[in-house]
């Protein structure tokens, strides 16, 4: 064991001397801790290892000294031989630089006043250098300072971008390019305002400005839709033309013999004023000028949501309308100029940058405006009453759409609103007809045309397609058998057609639908405005039968002249009538219930005339026996009938038969009701008797024929009731009337019992009322019973039709 650890610990103080040889003597610190730290008495042993290990070393020093001394004695031999070499070269070399020295001392000076030269020279080229960077900044800062005060902003913003890229850079070091280098950037905020404040006066002068240019815009489209119209009228009848059109819009034609022509070919300076387009009349460069300098400037998106939010905000203002446009053509017009010169600039700015505007933008911005206008020339145009006014607008709103379709604008809906335009042209024409058509029959005697002459003749057929035979036929002096208001209704309604013509000119239309337009149009004025004139003419109180019978027969000459307007259209548009779409006229219509209606007032005025003379009547229902004539009342009515018949012979056969049929219906019930009256109580057979006189004096004027054509006794039938119920009192004929009531062949066929049984009543009280010693004569009493039988019968048969 003592052997082991003595082993071990003889290993240990091995390796701590290898390491203190080994490590730096810093770190020998903790390797001799350890050693006091081992075993008791153990750094005794390490001293003796030590002490041990030092001599070892001491030894093998001495070997080496001990080898290397020869060598050591032969090199301090050898060195105190060179030394005696090295104090003779030290010599010599110290009197060489003597030497040397004096020798260049002069050379010295004269060097030294040569690097001052090249010094000198030196600082000369670096100021001349310095001084040519300076030059281009200085002269570009002074040009600068020269092209803001001349408006050449572009010019100068590209200075200002050599001066801040090229040329200061180069010389930044110096103070007054430091100075310059903060001057630009303000001088580019000035030239920006600047720029800006152009743009704005732009915008203010385009603004007024713009009703010139679409004046100009305008009238240009109206010049080319003229000469397009003329080049197509020569290529119609063989002359071939070859327009030439201009950048301006303007129009040209080279003809065979290879001159110019213009509408106006002798007037150049007409020419040269036609051939002005936006650019000659608005100065654009504000616009041109601000957008460069913003682009250069890197502001560009700025300025174009600047310029297009100001442009929107002046197409409201110009698509606002005066209060009272409506008034005057000049205030359309006017409209109308400022929308189109607006379009017209934006179009040319447009083409002439790249994206301040786009398509996409003015298409918004149209669709809006046409929205607008739309909206606005519905109000506007609902409060116009004139038709040469309606007309003039639709013009412009062909002009306006033919400009800016010229331009690209999509105009469809500008066209669609002609229609409605066009139905509110048809409703003023259709006002301004009915007064001329009431003024016609207000001034119109209602009465045959009397022609004396040939001429006269033929001036009134040549005003309205009037033939007959007959009456051509007749010597002069003549009448025609209508009134002097037929030719004029007739002229009046050509007029009309031509006056509803003048709309469907340039809408782009085919002679198919100009045609259905035109016959829609003169449907309404004959349907609409001509019939309730009619209808109010035959409803005016102071239109007599005479007049009646009249407005009949012109009805019917109007009437048979319908086709000769349906030959009048045909001929303006050339369109065949046999066409599957054709409207036709309603002309035929309108005066059949035209003439109804005054067929009708006829039949009521006729019958009011016979109950104005019925009220006349003035019987004595007590009176004992007739006065063995009519009465007056009636001949007077009779001689009425009459003379009112006669007239009555222009009118168509059935008019007049019907007419007179119904008068004497109304004058047998009128009578009827007479003697019915419930105010009526007593009735005496001397009154039974007078009114049998009347009626059958009814009886002879119906049977004396007032209208021809009634077959038989059909005209006395009217009287049959009046007459079989005053035969059957007359006769006293009760026990036929009972026997054979209710048989078909019955002579009293035609009495009511109540109608009978009425009457009797007011005979039974009369002679109750009138003979108060009758029941003490015989005949009377029977008399008195047989009345009462009677009504006892006639009572039964009363209860049997009710129940």
């Amino acid at each position: 064991m003592a052997d082991n650890e003595t082993l071990e610990c003889v290993t240990e103080h091995e390796r701590i001397l290898q390491e203190i040889e080994s490590t730096d003597t810093a770190c020998v610190g903790p390797t001799l801790r350890s050693i006091y730290d081992d075993q008791p008495n153990a750094h005794k042993r390490f001293m003796e290892k030590l002490d041990a290990r030092i001599r070892n070393h001491d030894r093998e020093i001495e070997k080496m000294c001990n080898f290397h001394h020869q060598g050591f004695v032969d090199a301090i031999t050898e060195l105190l031989k060179v030394r005696a070499d090295a104090e003779k070269l030290m010599g010599q070399v110290t009197d060489t630089n003597r030497r040397l020295q004096d020798a260049g001392r002069d050379v010295t000076a004269q060097t030294e006043e040569v690097i001052c030269c090249r010094i000198q020279q030196r600082n000369m080229a670096t100021t001349v250098e310095k001084l040519q960077l300076c030059i281009p900044g200085d002269t570009g800062y002074c040009y600068l300072r020269d092209l803001i005060p001349a408006v050449e902003y572009y010019a100068a913003l590209k200075t200002m971008e050599q001066l801040e890229n090229v040329y200061i850079p180069r010389v930044s070091q110096y103070r007054f390019c430091q100075i310059m280098a903060e001057n630009l950037p303000r001088l580019r905020e000035e030239i920006k305002e600047i720029s800006m404040s152009d743009l704005k006066d732009f915008l203010e002068s385009i603004r007024k400005h713009s009703d010139k240019v679409g004046e100009t815009a305008m009238r240009q489209a109206q010049q080319h839709r003229t000469f397009n119209s003329a080049v197509a009228k020569q290529v119609h009848t063989g002359h071939y033309s070859k327009p030439v059109y201009s950048l301006s819009g303007r129009t040209h034609t080279h003809i065979s013999n290879g001159l110019l022509t213009d509408d106006d070919a002798g007037d150049e300076e007409e020419a040269d004023e036609e051939v002005l387009t936006a650019q000659d009349l608005v100065d654009f460069s504000p616009v041109y000028r601000c957008l460069h300098i913003y682009t250069v400037l890197g502001d560009r998106e700025t300025f174009e949501n600047y310029y297009r939010k100001q442009r929107k905000k002046q197409a409201r203002l110009v698509l606002q309308p005066q209060a009272n446009m409506h008034e005057t053509v000049e205030g359309y017009r006017r409209y109308f100029n400022q929308i189109v010169g607006f379009f017209v600039v934006e179009d040319h700015i447009l083409h002439a940058t790249r994206g301040l505007v786009t398509r996409v933008f003015t298409d918004e911005l149209w669709n809006m405006a046409l929205s607008k206008i739309i909206a606005v020339l519905r109000t506007h145009s609902s409060y116009c009453d004139d038709p040469d006014l309606v007309l003039e607008l639709k013009n412009l709103i062909v002009i306006c759409a033919d400009t800016l379709q010229g331009y690209g604008f999509p105009v469809n809906r500008l066209f669609d609103l002609l229609f409605e335009v066009r139905d509110q042209y048809n409703e003023t024409l259709l006002k301004k007809w009915a007064v001329v058509f009431r003024e016609i029959f207000e001034s119109d005697n209602y009465s045959p045309i009397p022609v004396e002459t040939e001429e006269e003749y033929k001036l009134v057929t040549s005003r309205f397609p009037f033939h007959d035979p007959e009456i051509e036929k007749q010597d002069f002096p003549k009448k025609l058998p209508m009134s002097q208001s037929v030719p004029q209704i007739y002229i009046q309604v050509k007029e009309f057609i031509y006056a509803s013509l003048k709309f469907s000119e340039s809408l782009h239309r085919s002679s198919t639908e100009i045609d259905d337009m035109l016959r829609k149009s003169t449907n309404l004025l004959l349907t609409r405005t001509l019939s309730s004139c009619l209808q109010n003419l035959i409803k005016k109180p102071h239109i007599g039968l005479t007049e009646l019978v009249q407005i009949i027969i012109n009805t019917t000459h109007l009437e048979q002249a319908c086709k000769y307007l349906e030959e009048f259209i045909t001929n303006i548009t050339n369109v065949s009538p046999e066409t599957v779409h054709t409207t036709r006229l309603y002309g035929l219509s309108t005066f059949k219930d035209a003439r109804h209606a005054a067929e009708g007032e006829i039949y009521t005025k006729l019958n009011q005339k016979i109950d104005e003379f019925i009220q006349l009547a003035d019987y004595e229902w007590s009176m004992a026996e007739s006065d063995g004539r009519a009465s007056g009342y009636l001949m007077d009515l009779i001689n009425f009938l009459r003379s009112t018949f006669q007239v009555f012979t222009h009118l168509p056969g059935k008019v007049a038969q019907t007419a007179c049929m119904s008068a004497c219906k109304h004058l047998s019930t009128s009578l009827m009701q007479m003697l019915l009256d419930t105010e009526l109580k007593q009735i005496s057979m001397g009154a039974i008797q007078q009114f049998n006189l009347d009626v059958m004096q009814c009886e002879l004027f119906a049977s004396s024929e007032p209208v021809p054509g009634f077959q038989g006794d059909t005209l006395q039938l009217a009287f049959i009731d009046l007459r079989q119920l005053l035969d059957l009192f007359m006769v006293w004929d009760w026990s036929t009337y009972l026997a054979d009531y209710g048989q078909p062949n019955s002579k009293y066929l035609r009495v009511n019992p109540a109608t009978a049984l009425a009457l009797l009543e007011k005979m039974k009280d009369t002679n109750k009322k009138n003979n108060i010693f009758s029941q003490f004569r015989k005949n009377d009493r029977d008399k008195q019973k047989l009345i009462e039988t009677v009504v006892k019968q006639l009572r039964s048969l009363v209860n049997g039709m009710s129940s």
